[in-house]
């Protein structure tokens, strides 16, 4: 092969015997570590892309992507639900009415969030019907003078030991006003399907009932608020306040990421804490490298003399360490690469990472490497490598030759 000389030298320098072993382990130390360094930051960057995207895609699963309020309250949902829809890129549109409950079973009793939906509008905004194990959102329809019926989730519905056929009592803040006081009489609800959202706020905390139904035990004469589902969740945000410019002011659109502004806000510094805290682990690599060309230079600076005598410029002597320094950075870093790539693969496809439910909303964290992060990592690492090599080429090129072969 045609190399330039200097990548040859280079290259020789690596791989030929010293006389100071020292040396040589340095050298393998900075591959080690910038493989090492290279490995962690991908793995930590999949581990956390992972982890937001598995919370984003549950999130926005369950819940819908822009959340419409109206000053006053939404009196006729029936004819707000048309004009929300004339809005570009909005797909579906649901009405909602929300209140705290609390759920007797025959095993148990807890709190939930009562959700009032619209069944037939649901499932064009919300993946609610897709999710369902046992029982339909249709269920919800009863006749009036029947016992209502709730959807709740597999996870309340173990907790409360009541199943599908089975019948819970439900306690709200509206209580039926008399002489004496207020009567709060819990409600028989019959228990008419079951889904699973794999998010456990969702899984655990909430139940469906006919909107009509909500109403009454709600107390409540209107919607709470109209969930809408757009075409492209990115745009979310632009699509919520078109919303105003086109409808008014008394419009109040909230988009999904507005809505979980914590939970991904604190995600997404943990993702940059990590990956500057891992960073430190290549840069203790580039200082090895530092290390191991400027011993280098010591011991070869018989070489760099004669090689300058020989007509070798001092640019020529730089690139020679340049080059070095760049192989130990590329060495590493395509280590890293395989090593780490790897890694994920198999963490991924094994669930290898565990995490508390009841913390992540999910059981295990899946890895997924985005190709900006990748390029990001092995790109910077190279250049940090490349940097490293910077003062002591300089140092070479400096050399006198004179000086150096004197007593020679």
């Amino acid at each position: 092969m045609d190399l330039p000389y200097e990548l040859f030298i280079a290259i020789r320098y690596l791989l030929a015997r010293r006389k100071q072993a020292f040396i040589s382990l340095i050298s393998l130390i900075s591959i080690l570590g910038v493989m090492v360094g290279v490995m962690a930051l991908l793995i930590a960057l999949a581990l956390m892309t992972g982890l937001q995207g598995e919370l984003r895609d549950r999130i926005v699963g369950s819940a819908a992507h822009v959340y419409v309020f109206k000053t006053g309250g939404i009196d006729d949902y029936q004819a707000e639900i048309p004009r929300l829809k004339q809005i570009p890129h909005v797909l579906g549109a649901a009405p909602v009415a929300l209140g705290l409950a609390m759920v007797t079973g025959p095993a148990n009793e807890t709190f939930v969030t009562l959700k009032g939906i619209v069944p037939n509008l649901e499932p064009d905004v919300t993946r609610i019907a897709q999710s369902m194990q046992k029982g339909s959102l249709s269920a919800l329809e009863t006749p009036e003078g029947t016992t209502p019926g709730i959807v709740i989730g597999v996870q309340l519905a173990t907790k409360l030991g009541a199943f599908v056929g089975d019948t819970i009592r439900v306690i709200t803040p509206h209580g039926t006003t008399f002489p004496g006081g207020m009567s709060f009489s819990p409600k028989p609800f019959k228990v008419v399907g079951l889904f699973t959202l794999g998010l456990l706020e969702f899984d655990e905390a909430y139940a469906f009932v006919d909107m009509r139904v909500a109403q009454r035990v709600l107390g409540k004469d209107k919607p709470d608020y109209i969930q809408l589902r757009v075409d492209d969740l990115w745009k979310a945000q632009a699509i919520a306040e078109s919303i105003t410019e086109r409808l008014g002011a008394e419009y109040m659109p909230q988009d999904w990421a507005d809505m979980n502004k914590a939970l991904f806000g604190a995600l997404a510094l943990e993702k940059l804490a990590i990956s500057v805290t891992i960073g430190l682990i290549v840069m203790v690599a580039a200082l090895n490298i530092v290390a191991s060309l400027i011993l280098l230079v010591m011991e070869k600076s018989r070489d760099i003399a004669i090689l300058k005598t020989m007509g070798s410029s001092a640019a020529s002597i730089r690139r020679i360490f340049v080059f070095q320094g760049l192989v130990i950075g590329c060495i590493g870093t395509l280590g890293g690469a395989v090593f780490g790539g790897l890694t994920i693969l198999l963490a991924d496809r094994y669930k290898l990472v565990r995490v508390p439910v009841d913390v992540y909303q999910i059981s295990y964290v899946p890895f997924r490497l985005e190709l900006l992060d990748f390029v990001v990592v092995i790109v910077s690492a190279i250049l940090i490598c490349f940097v490293a090599t910077i003062y002591p080429s300089r140092q070479a090129s400096k050399l006198d030759p004179a000086q150096a072969l004197r007593y020679q």
